[in-house]
């Protein structure tokens, strides 16, 4: 029995799939925050054994390589992408086993890019679903206008081609899984859907709906070009980094997940986050960070009436709303490290930076401390805080709440 595990990036339109068997699994297009893939891995109880790229993306950093890095799984790309990291480069008709009867296939998928390519997952040798990255996607198709104007209009038919390919090549009920789409940027129109439009689908349900398949293929063209707008600006600047393969990753929580495979990896684990705690009381080998932490209760005392110090909020405008401790000075971490120099609120005083589980207050601390001010962060944030009973208040003074 194999499994697909879908993991959605809200707002860019993009998904990543896990998939596998009982023991080994792999993922396609793997998002930058590389830990939501790793905590589908642990709950499912796999090892990875290849990270999957369609195409480079330029809507996005990728987590391929951090995530291969990770996993010591094995990193593939289309060849001819132009990827400068270590990686594997994929042809057409590739095959790679991710279990005893569970086989994926490499379909040359041009169009999106023209090095875009698709992977058919396998059973028995029988097709049960397409990674389809941003040729066959469910509603828009990716658009083709992202490497060279001149390109375009080649590339608009080749999507049709192969669009026309996969429907050839994989029986109606192969499953449709696509990263591309939804209302994402590195999608074009598709008139009469709206955007965020995202059920299952099927090489079936696709030819009977898709527009590569209601029109010929000049009229496909023809709208398909009418439909393209401006690219974003920042693609320029994501599509060279994606290429050369993004620094690596700097985990979130679900940190002892994390922690549990990088130690199983051999790789050193640092605690940047108040979940790595787990990690560390089951006895994998933890470094500390940088800069000092303290507990919520040494917290409180050293910014009460008799501690002197400044409890320095880096959260985002809308958490501080909702609820912080009073007395608290607020400053968005964003504002914080574009900032040079120690805030005024902090220069004479200890700063003791708080946000909401750790993560973001040890960057905080450490940029402070980089200045010379004096600063420790706090130990599971403000969740930690209003758990501990400490007060809380929101923008009003009223009784607030912590996310």
């Amino acid at each position: 029995m194999f499994f697909v595990d879908t993991i959605e990036t809200e707002g860019l339109g993009n998904r990543c799939h896990l998939a596998g068997g009982a023991e080994h699994a792999v993922a396609v297009d793997p998002p930058r925050d590389v830990d939501r893939v790793l905590a589908a891995a642990a709950a499912r109880g796999v090892r990875l054994t290849h990270v999957l790229e369609t195409h480079l993306h330029d809507d996005h950093l990728t987590g391929g390589p951090g995530l291969a890095r990770l996993t010591g799984a094995a990193y593939l790309v289309p060849a001819g992408a132009g990827a400068s990291c270590p990686h594997v480069p994929v042809h057409d008709g590739d095959r790679v086993h991710v279990g005893a009867a569970l086989t994926l296939r490499a379909l040359a998928t041009p169009g999106h890019t023209p090095h875009h390519t698709a992977y058919v997952l396998e059973e028995s040798g029988t097709p049960v679903a397409a990674f389809t990255g941003g040729s066959l996607p469910i509603g828009p198709v990716g658009r083709p206008d992202l490497v060279e104007p001149r390109l375009t209009e080649r590339l608009a038919r080749d999507h049709y081609a192969s669009a026309h390919r996969l429907a050839a090549e994989l029986p109606d009920g192969t499953a449709v899984l696509p990263t591309h789409g939804f209302g994402g940027c590195s999608a074009s129109a598709r008139p009469g859907l709206a955007a965020g439009t995202a059920g299952p689908s099927t090489v079936g349900a696709e030819k009977s709906a898709g527009d590569a398949f209601a029109k010929d293929a000049d009229t496909f063209v023809a709208d398909l070009l009418a439909g393209l707008d401006d690219i974003p600006a920042h693609y320029a600047r994501t599509a060279p980094r994606d290429a050369a393969g993004p620094a690596p990753d700097d985990l979130a929580p679900p940190a002892a997940v994390a922690a549990s495979l990088l130690d199983a990896a051999g790789r050193e684990v640092v605690l940047v986050d108040d979940a790595f705690d787990a990690a560390a009381g089951a006895g994998l080998p933890v470094a500390r960070p940088a800069c000092a932490r303290v507990s919520v209760r040494q917290a409180h005392a050293r910014t009460g009436p008799r501690g002197g110090a400044v409890l320095l909020d880096v959260r985002e405008e809308d958490e501080w709303r909702a609820g912080h401790a009073p007395g608290a000075v607020h400053l968005p971490l964003s504002v914080l490290l574009a900032a040079d120099g120690v805030p005024e609120a902090v220069r004479d005083r200890e700063a003791v930076v708080v946000c909401r589980s750790g993560q973001r207050s040890q960057k905080g601390a450490r940029a402070l401390a980089e200045r010379g001010a004096r600063a420790v962060d706090v130990e599971g944030g403000m969740r930690a805080w209003a758990r501990a009973g400490h007060p809380v208040v929101d923008e009003h003074g009223n009784r607030g709440t912590i996310a």
